[in-house]
C-alpha cells in the first residue's frame, strides 16, 4: 500500500485490475485504492507476473502493507481456479465509474468524444478503435459501456453478455448459456432468476420482486459515508493547518489586457478542444515564479524548510459531493501551455470520475485555487500541510484602470498569496508575487515553444 500523501495511514482496495498469472509492467495500472482523499490508480513499481493478491476488495489495510506478490517474468505461475466472490442471493451490478457532467473534449478531426481517461484505458485493454464507436453519453460522448458494447468480446465464439457474477456461476451450474436468457437487470442485464427460469434443471419459482429503492439507497449511503468522511479529513488537515501554521497574506491586482488578447489570438484558428483557458496561463505562471523564486516550493517537514527540486503544482478542485480534493501535476515546469492546459483537463476529470493516479495524489510542492469563475474577487487560501504557500486567483473583471496618466477599462485579477512565516517573509514573498505579475503581463514567455 504506497503513501498517496504525507496524511495518508491506511487505504481500502476498491477494485483489482490483474488476477494471479497476468504479467505487469512498472507503471502499469493495477488496482484502485480509497482513501479519505480520493480513489486512487495504483501502479506496479516492478515488472513481473502476479502470484498473488494478498489484500482482497473492500479490504482496508495500512500503508506499507503487501498488497500483491510478483514473480519474475517468464516464471511459470499456475494462476488458481477463477472463484466467483461471495455476494448476496440477489446481487447488484457493479455500477460503471461515475463520469463526470463536463462537456466531453472533441477531437480536432471530428473523431467521437471521449468522456474520461477511463474509456481510454477500456479501449486499449480490449483493442477498439475508439473512431469505429458510437457514442450514448453527454454530446454523443463515449462511455465505457459503449467501448465494452463495441469490442464485440467472444467467449467461446459467443457474444459477452452482461451479468452479475453469480448470475455466470448459476449459468456453469444449470448448462445455461447466457446469450440465450433474457435479462431483468439494469441496461438488460442476466440476474440469478432470470438463469434459473431458463434452466428446465431449475426449480421454477415466482420471481421475487425486488423493491427498486433499495440498490439506491444503498449508493446513496454509501456516497454518503464517502463524502462524509472526505469532508472530515479535509477539515481536520484545514483546522491543524490554522493551528500550527503562522499564515500571512499578500496580495495583487495584476492588468491582463496584453494577456487576454495574446490568448484571444493564439485560440482563435484553433478548435474548442485545443483552446487554452485563462487558468492554464495561472497555472503556468505560478509554475515559472515558484521555479525563479524557490523559497516558496518545498514542505516545512520536522522543524524545517526542504525546498524541492521541481514544481509539483496542486490544483484545488471541488467534487459534485461538496468535497474538496486537492491533486497534483508533477513537474509541471517541464510542461508549456498546451501540455498544462491538457494536464488540467485530465486532472479535473479524474478527480471528478474518482480515478486519480497515485503520482497526481502525491504530495505538491505548491497549491494554487481559482474562484474566479464562481464570481470570487478575491481568494484568501489556507495552506496545505506539509506545503508552505497557496496561491489564490479571482475572477477576470473589467476595471478602471490609470494606463500612461489616463483612464481606461481593462480586465484584471486579484492574485493572493497565502504564506507560512516560519519558511518565508514578506520581502520574498511579494517577490514571489511580483514575478507571477510580471509573467502574466509578457505571456509569450510563457509559451516559448509557440514563438515564432
Amino acid at each position: 500500500m504506497p503513501s498517496l500523501g504525507a496524511d495518508m495511514t491506511s487505504g481500502t482496495v476498491v477494485e483489482w485490475l490483474v488476477k494471479p498469472g497476468d504479467e505487469v509492467r512498472r507503471g502499469q495500472i493495477v488496482a484502485v485504492v480509497d482513501t479519505d482523499k480520493a480513489a486512487i490508480e495504483v501502479e506496479a513499481y516492478e515488472e513481473g507476473v502476479v502470484t498473488d493478491l494478498v489484500v482482497p476488495v473492500g479490504a482496508t489495510v495500512a500503508v506499507g502493507a503487501v498488497l500483491a506478490r510478483l514473480a519474475p517474468l517468464g516464471a511459470e505461475v499456475t494462476a488458481p481456479p477463477a472463484a466467483e466472490p461471495a455476494l448476496p442471493a440477489e446481487p447488484a451490478l457493479p455500477a460503471e465509474p461515475a463520469l463526470p457532467a463536463e462537456p466531453a473534449l472533441a477531437h480536432s478531426d471530428g473523431a467521437p468524444a471521449v468522456s474520461s481517461p477511463l474509456v481510454r484505458r477500456r479501449a486499449h485493454q480490449l483493442h477498439v478503435d475508439l473512431d469505429t464507436v458510437p457514442g450514448t453519453g453527454p454530446d454523443g460522448a463515449i462511455q465505457r459501456a459503449d467501448v465494452t458494447a463495441a469490442s464485440g468480446g467472444l467467449a467461446l465464439g459467443r457474444p459477452r453478455v452482461r451479468s452479475s457474477p453469480l448470475a455466470r456461476r448459476r449459468a456453469r451450474e444449470l448448462g445455461v448459456l447466457l446469450d440465450s436468457v433474457t435479462g431483468t437487470g439494469p441496461r438488460g442485464a442476466v440476474r440469478v432468476a432470470d438463469v434459473e427460469r431458463a434452466s428446465p434443471r431449475a426449480p421454477q419459482a415466482p420471481m421475487p420482486i425486488a423493491d427498486p429503492a433499495k440498490p439506491q439507497q444503498h449508493a446513496a449511503t454509501a456516497r454518503a459515508e464517502a463524502t462524509a468522511r472526505r469532508q472530515a479529513a479535509v477539515g481536520e488537515l484545514m483546522a491543524r493547518s490554522k493551528r500550527d501554521i503562522p499564515h500571512f497574506y499578500l496580495g495583487a491586482d495584476v492588468d491582463l489586457a496584453v494577456a487576454s488578447a495574446w490568448l484571444h489570438n493564439r485560440n482563435r484558428d484553433r478548435p474548442p478542444a485545443q483552446r487554452v483557458l485563462p487558468a492554464a496561463l495561472f497555472l503556468r505562471a505560478v509554475t515559472v515564479a515558484a521555479a525563479e523564486v524557490g523559497h516558496l516550493n518545498g514542505h516545512w517537514v520536522e522543524g524545517g524548510f526542504q525546498p524541492i527540486d521541481g514544481v509539483h503544482l496542486g490544483v484545488a478542485v471541488s467534487l459534485r459531493d461538496g468535497s474538496l480534493v486537492a491533486p497534483g501535476i508533477r513537474d509541471a515546469q517541464r510542461l508549456d501551455l498546451d501540455e498544462m492546459m491538457e494536464a488540467l483537463r485530465d486532472l479535473v476529470v479524474r478527480a471528478r470520475s474518482g480515478r486519480l493516479t497515485r503520482e497526481q495524489m502525491s504530495d505538491p510542492s505548491i497549491t494554487v485555487t481559482n474562484l474566479g469563475d464562481l464570481g470570487v474577487d478575491t481568494v484568501l487560501p489556507v495552506i496545505y500541510p506539509p506545503q508552505v504557500a497557496m496561491v489564490g486567483f479571482g475572477r477576470v473583471a473589467d476595471r478602471p484602470w490609470a494606463v500612461d496618466g489616463m483612464l481606461a477599462v481593462r480586465p484584471v485579477v486579484s492574485i493572493s498569496l497565502a504564506a507560512d512565516h516560519r519558511a518565508s517573509d514578506g520581502h520574498r514573498a511579494a517577490r514571489f508575487l511580483q514575478a507571477v505579475a510580471r509573467r502574466l503581463q509578457c505571456p509569450a514567455e510563457l509559451d516559448p515553444r509557440s514563438a515564432p
